[in-house]
């Protein structure tokens, strides 16, 4: 049987449309400590940061299997912002609170890198999970 690619940009990409299509706000929850994770540090609390996904919110949205970046303003500064798919911890409806949390991808350093991994935050969001 042959590896299969995570499906974790699938479904990210997939409850985007059906929270959308649903007349909903696409909310993500964010790992800010995951490596390679650029978002405003001015917003992030515990090393996570919420982002409205919705497109009257933000521009030139890219979802792709390894990333999802896009332009917001922030405290009015634009700024991009860039989250590997390993830092989305969960996306979900603002209004309603469905959608999906996902497994939380450990943190590996990379071979030049001297400082330890940043443990994952253990607090879960408040969120219902669809099955």
């Amino acid at each position: 049987m042959a590896d299969m690619s995570p499906s974790r940009p699938y479904m990210l990409r997939a409850l985007y449309e059906w929270i959308l299509d649903n007349d909903c706000t696409p909310y993500v929850l964010v790992n800010a400590a995951y490596p390679g994770t650029v978002v405003p540090e001015g917003f992030v609390e515990d090393s996570q940061i919420v982002l409205n996904l919705a497109p009257s919110a933000i521009r030139a949205l890219e979802m792709d299997n390894d990333k999802l970046c896009f332009d917001g303003r922030f405290g009015g500064v634009a700024q991009q912002v860039w989250i590997p798919i390993g830092a989305v911890m969960a996306i979900y409806a603002r209004e309603n609170g469905q959608g999906m949390v996902f497994e939380l991808e450990p943190i590996t350093p990379s071979p030049d890198d001297d400082t330890p991994p940043t443990p994952p935050s253990g607090g879960k969001p408040a969120l219902k999970v669809v099955k």
